[in-house]
C-alpha cells in the first residue's frame, strides 16, 4: 500500500530538518570561542626582536585546547582609560560574538598621576572605565571576566613581595562583585607564586639577563615588572586554572594546567599588526 504523498513530503521535511540541526550542532562545536585579553604591557604580545620579553596574554595559549582561542588584544602602556579612549576597546567590541570571553587586567598604568592621558583614581574614574568594557561586551553577549594586575618583583627587606598596586586591586574586586563579574584575583595568587620563588628565585621569571646572554639585549637588563618566557608562562598558567576552577571556561577549554612547559613553546611573531 502506497503511502499518502503528504506523509512523504513530511518524512522528507523531518530529514532536512534533522539533518541541517545536526550540521549546525557540528559546526558550532567546531568553532572554537575567542578570548580577547584587554590588558598593559605584562599582558601583551612581544616580537622576536625583544625576545626573551613575553606578556601572560601571549603565553596563555599554551594552556589552550583547540575549543578557545586566546586573542591577545593587550597593548603597552595602556591604561583602562587609555586603552579605551584610543578606540581599542571599540576594536574588540567589533570582533566579540555572543559566547566570547574579555579577559580586562589594567592597573600598572592607571596609577601614573603624571599623565593625565592615562591616570585614573581607583573608586571612581577606574572604576567606570572598567565598567564600560564590562557592560559593552556584555550588551555583545560575551563574558567579561576582571583580572587584578599581576604583582611586580620588589620585595621587602624580610624577603617578602611589597604590594605595588595600592587600592586598584581592592577596587577591581569591589566591582566584580557589585556587577556579578568573574574575578581573577592575580595580584594575590602572583603575589604568592613570587614568595614562592623567593628573591634569587624570581629572576628567572622577570627580564634580569646578563650582558651577553641574548642577543636583543647585549648589554643585560635588570627589569621587576616585565618577564621572559618562565614568568609569563606561569602567570598564564595562574589565569589559566583560575579560569578553570572556577568554571569560567568549560575544563575541556584547557590544557597542561600542570606540566612543565618548555621556553620555546612560546611564539615570537616578527611583526605585529
Amino acid at each position: 500500500m502506497r503511502k499518502p504523498m503528504h506523509l512523504k513530503r513530511s518524512a522528507v521535511i523531518g530529514v532536512l530538518v534533522g539533518t541541517m540541526a545536526v550540521t549546525e550542532t557540528s559546526a558550532s562545536a567546531a568553532t572554537p570561542v575567542q578570548v580577547f585579553i584587554a590588558g598593559d604591557s605584562t599582558a601583551s604580545t612581544y616580537v622576536s626582536s625583544q625576545a626573551p620579553r613575553v606578556g601572560w596574554g601571549q603565553a596563555l595559549p599554551v594552556f589552550l585546547t583547540s575549543s578557545a582561542v586566546a586573542v591577545n588584544a593587550a597593548q603597552s602602556g595602556a591604561s583602562s582609560k587609555s586603552f579605551a579612549d584610543q578606540g581599542r576597546l571599540d576594536r574588540i567590541l567589533a570582533q566579540l560574538k555572543r559566547g566570547d570571553y574579555l579577559l580586562i587586567s589594567f592597573g600598572h598604568n592607571d596609577e601614573k598621576k603624571e599623565d593625565p592621558a592615562r591616570y585614573t583614581e581607583p573608586s571612581t574614574t577606574y572604576k567606570s572605565y572598567l565598567s564600560q568594557y564590562i557592560d559593552k561586551s556584555r550588551a555583545k553577549g560575551a563574558k567579561p571576566v576582571l583580572v587584578t594586575s599581576v604583582e611586580r618583583r620588589r620585595f621587602t627587606s624580610t624577603g617578602t613581595i611589597s604590594p605595588t598596586h595600592g587600592a586598584y586591586p581592592a577596587a577591581m574586586r569591589q566591582l566584580a562583585a557589585a556587577k556579578g563579574v568573574p574575578l581573577v584575583d592575580l595580584t594575590t595568587s602572583s603575589t604568592a607564586l613570587f614568595n614562592r620563588a623567593g628573591v634569587e628565585g624570581t629572576k628567572k621569571y622577570f627580564m634580569h639577563l646578563k650582558a651577553g646572554q641574548y642577543p636583543n639585549y647585549p648589554n643585560g637588563v635588570e627589569d621587576n615588572t616585565h618577564f621572559q618566557a618562565a614568568g609569563a608562562i606561569e602567570v598564564a598558567r595562574l589565569v589559566a586554572t583560575a579560569l578553570r576552577n572556577q568554571g569560567v571556561l568549560p575544563s575541556t577549554s584547557f590544557r597542561r594546567l600542570t606540566a612543565t612547559i618548555p621556553p620555546n613553546a612560546i611564539v615570537w611573531p616578527t611583526s605585529t599588526q
